[in-house]
């Protein structure tokens, strides 16, 4: 092959390559930054009872941990307050009492943890693995969302059963065998 020949293959490399960068560099430029979106970060969801443009007064990651549809449940997640005065958050969902919260200017109060407000549903109007219509409001501002319904089954949920509660048993992948009689009987 003469130099000639190596030259132009080589020149064409260099422009493909330099056309091949251009091209990532044009996508990556009109492709979203995702990791400035608002999302939620666990199995709870989020709502903005001012709607989602401002986030003001919001749930983060609410959840609802329940053994079963009619039964008591433990409300999970966070209220956060990011106006200059102190609010009261109310949760309504079907069939159970409404549940009120006091949330301090500019704070958050979390639901559920060991240091946060311990806040049940008297019932839950919805299965496990289903969603129960909710509503948040704060003053005369409402929000309704899907409040997920959450059983012990995943470990990290059991320990919020309501007292007096048990996670309904997770299916066996085969049937359990039956003894074999022994040869005394």
């Amino acid at each position: 092959m003469s130099r000639r020949a190596t030259a132009v293959r080589g020149a064409r490399t260099i422009a493909l390559a330099a056309v091949s960068a251009t091209g990532a560099l044009l996508l990556a430029a009109c492709s979203p930054n995702t990791t400035t979106l608002n999302y939620d970060p666990s199995d709870g969801v989020g709502v903005s009872v001012l709607g989602e443009e401002n986030r003001d007064l919001r749930g983060i990651n609410l959840m609802v941990v329940s053994a079963a549809e009619g039964e008591a449940g433990t409300v999970l997640g966070a209220l956060a307050n990011k106006t200059a005065d102190d609010v009261s958050f109310t949760l309504e969902a079907p069939g159970a009492s409404p549940v009120t919260l006091a949330v301090p200017a500019g704070g958050t109060v979390y639901l559920g943890t060991e240091t946060g407000e311990a806040v049940a549903l008297d019932t839950v109007g919805a299965a496990p693995g289903d969603y129960l219509d909710a509503v948040l409001t704060v003053g005369g501002d409402s929000k309704e969302f899907q409040l997920p319904v959450f059983d012990g089954t995943l470990p990290e949920y059991a320990d919020h059963l309501p007292a007096g509660e048990a996670a309904a048993p997770s299916p066996s992948a085969s049937p359990a065998a039956s003894p074999s009689p022994s040869p005394t009987e």
